[in-house]
């Protein structure tokens, strides 16, 4: 249900945009109460809760335009602001691509409860928050034992209204919750090496979380498995990229699919659709309409109506990601600004059964630096992760490196896991790549 208070206010700097000269407008009013709180040798390292609420507005005036922002929603404050920001609008350059999109985009919205809102938010207490961290934090210390240097356990808590207004009929209200929970931690290893790793989780309902003594658990698990680790000679071999990774080396693909990349000549990929860009194995799936997923909804930033969209599909690529404003500067058809829920569909296998039929490989589990072109479609990066030998994990290797083309990197895809990953908004499986040369020695 539409904030009725959020509502009015939001028309009411419409009108008042209007008539101080603006042709047209976008207004949105956010709200968000949160808490944080992160332990740290068994005592609170920070706690924190807060309210905020903010007003943003898009003007557009005599073929200006500007964004501006305040957190001052008195009456007569707010009032002034928007005057001025109209005002000052009007000094700016003109940008001809600059409006408000169409209005037939913003019909057949879905009518859809997408459960993003957990009515049990309200009843958790101080003493719920302090005793997950505090589980967290115990359960990291116990299965560390002596090695642990440090850890840091933490969890947040939100809840977030917004109402979207503009001046051609656009309506769009939000309500969600979010929780986020996990530790990072720090071990003594050989000599002077302390490895680091962690373990976050993230959902828009509680009941979506682990419990408490699990989440530290993996965090344990997962900086314990980083003992001993060593380079390894250069050698080509297939490669497990674990589920919760893929979106780092995912991520570099997708950036130039975006129409700001494409329209400033800095894609791969932007002469490439309906081309074969990737293995059969190779399909992206964007779908808003997940329940309790982390990125869905019913409309996006422009507020076009939400779609499921099949981003790449057998290693074809269909779509690209165009906004509004993108979409006029390249003369194409708009169809969204950015990603919702990301899904690449799960295989039948799991990384067990598959690592015994690989033999020989690296199971990568972390990403260090690196870097993407989105022009040339070159990337490197640094890995961390698992040799296996006859399927079984045999030496934690560091301080390697993968480096290729995404052209050529998404046609050595060979086979995608049973592992979905489902607290982040990219639900990736484990990827298999063949003949990847890892870099070391």
């Amino acid at each position: 249900m539409m904030n009725k208070e959020m509502y009015d206010l939001a028309a009411r700097s419409i009108k008042t945009a209007k008539s101080a000269g603006a042709e047209n407008c976008r207004v949105a009013i956010s709200g968000e109460r949160f808490v944080n709180i992160s332990y740290r040798d068994h005592k609170p390292e920070n706690i924190k809760e807060a309210s905020t609420k903010g007003l943003f507005i898009d003007i557009y005036a005599d073929g200006c335009y500007s964004s501006q922002n305040t957190s001052d929603l008195r009456k007569d404050a707010l009032k002034n602001f928007v005057k001025n920001a109209v005002a000052t609008t009007k000094l700016l350059a003109k940008d001809p691509f600059r409006t408000l999109p169409d209005p037939k985009y913003y019909e057949g919205r879905v009518d859809l409860d997408l459960e993003l809102l957990d009515p049990s938010h309200n009843e958790l207490t101080p003493e719920d928050r302090h005793n997950l961290v505090k589980a967290i934090e115990d359960t990291c210390l116990a299965k560390g034992g002596e090695k642990v240097i440090s850890v840091t356990a933490e969890e947040r808590d939100s809840y977030r209204e917004s109402v979207v207004l503009t001046s051609n009929g656009f309506e769009g209200a939000r309500e969600s919750t979010f929780y986020v929970a996990g530790a990072s931690m720090t071990i003594q290893d050989e000599g002077d090496r302390r490895p680091n790793s962690y373990n976050y989780l993230a959902s828009v309902k509680r009941k979506g979380l682990p419990d408490p003594e699990r989440i530290g658990a993996m965090a344990a698990e997962r900086t314990l498995d980083l003992l001993g680790g060593k380079k390894i000679k250069t050698e080509t071999l297939p490669i497990i990229i674990e589920n919760r990774n893929v979106p780092r080396i995912l991520g570099g693909f997708l950036s130039a699919m975006n129409g700001y990349n494409i329209q400033q000549k800095r894609s791969f990929l932007a002469d490439k659709k309906g081309e074969k860009i990737g293995s059969d194995f190779f399909t992206v799936i964007d779908n808003p309409f997940i329940k309790s997923g982390l990125g869905s909804g019913l409309y996006d930033g422009d507020g076009f109506a939400a779609k499921k969209r099949t981003m790449i599909e057998a290693g074809v690529l269909k779509e690209f990601y165009v906004d509004w404003y993108y979409s006029r500067k390249l003369g194409w058809e708009p169809t969204t600004g950015g990603t919702s829920n990301l899904i690449i569909p799960p295989g039948k296998r799991s990384v067990r059964e598959i690592m015994k039929d690989l033999g020989r490989g690296v199971f990568i589990t972390g990403f260090i630096g690196g870097n993407s072109n989105s022009t040339t479609g070159d990337s490197s990066i640094g890995i961390i992760g698992k040799l296996f030998e006859n399927g079984e994990p045999v030496q934690t290797v560091v301080e390697m490196n993968i480096a290729d083309n995404h052209i050529k990197f998404w046609h050595k895809l060979a086979e995608v896991a049973n592992d979905p990953w489902i607290y982040s908004s990219f639900r990736t499986p484990s990827l298999v790549f063949t003949d990847i040369v890892v870099s070391g020695l």
